[in-house]
């Protein structure tokens, strides 16, 4: 059955529609990234949930920043997928193609993919608390807790989004552009619960875009999708990908 599907959304792709795709937790997990939700999340007994807020780190930021440097430390040694490298391979071949993601951790990139909007932030950028400035920062693990501005000495915070703040309004609207474009959007990996990333599928089926949604088991996007394979993304994304017509996957000069 799945078989037949996965033609099926092969036969919609080979013809390099304008794409969109929404990646969240699931791809990463299949990388073995830390969902860091639940009792597999809790470092020292904190949740996730105690410490990536704004209040949080304006009472204790050294605390919030030790987790994040433990944080990085686990994503530091994680690889790409393959569900990330045939996006990153997809990115080639589309005229439009559009990789909107809710991970923090940099594995599109690392990757190869270019065309990324992240929602949530990049856990491998610091932006200073006084300037805004967003520096990025690959130390595992960081040479100084809680970092420090290299051109003002103020203090360095994550550059993601924590509980209670909203998502970045540009970033937002470079997403919700993205999907009024686009014929074809791919969910992938994503709960579509948490807005306002879960509202992204259902504005661009309303513009006239086919949903196909890869996920371990059926969410309630599942209801509106016009395509639903149920699995790993690392397993379906290369199947679709070994249907697609070889001569459409010449890399556009």
């Amino acid at each position: 059955m799945i078989e037949e599907k996965i033609k099926e959304v092969a036969r919609i792709l080979a013809q390099r529609p304008a794409l969109v795709i929404l990646t969240g937790a699931g791809v990463s997990a299949e990388s073995g990234v830390p969902t860091f939700r639940g009792p597999d999340g809790l470092w020292r007994q904190f949740r996730a949930e105690d410490l990536a807020t704004p209040e949080a780190f304006a009472r204790q930021p050294a605390l919030v920043w030790e987790w994040y440097d433990w944080r990085r430390q686990k994503i530091h040694g994680v690889e790409p997928n393959p569900a990330h490298l045939t996006l990153a391979r997809w990115e080639k071949y589309f005229p439009f193609f559009v990789l909107i993601t809710q991970n923090v951790d940099g594995l599109h990139q690392k990757a190869g993919s270019t065309r990324i909007l992240e929602l949530h932030g990049n856990i491998w950028k610091v932006r200073c608390t006084r300037e805004g400035k967003v520096f990025e920062n690959h130390q595992v693990p960081l040479s100084q807790i809680p970092p420090l501005c290299s051109d003002c000495g103020s203090l360095l915070r994550p550059h993601v989004v924590w509980f209670g703040e909203a998502l970045p309004a540009d970033v937002l609207e470079e997403a919700f552009k993205a999907c009024s474009q686009a014929r074809v959007m791919l969910v992938i990996g994503t709960s579509a619960l948490v807005q306002p990333a879960a509202s992204l599928p259902l504005f661009a089926q309303q513009q006239g875009a086919i949903i196909i949604e890869v996920n371990l088991e059926p969410t309630p996007l599942s209801t509106y999708a016009d395509f639903s394979l149920y699995g790993k993304a690392g397993e379906i994304l290369p199947l679709i990908d070994q249907h697609l017509p070889r001569e459409n996957l010449e890399v556009k000069g």
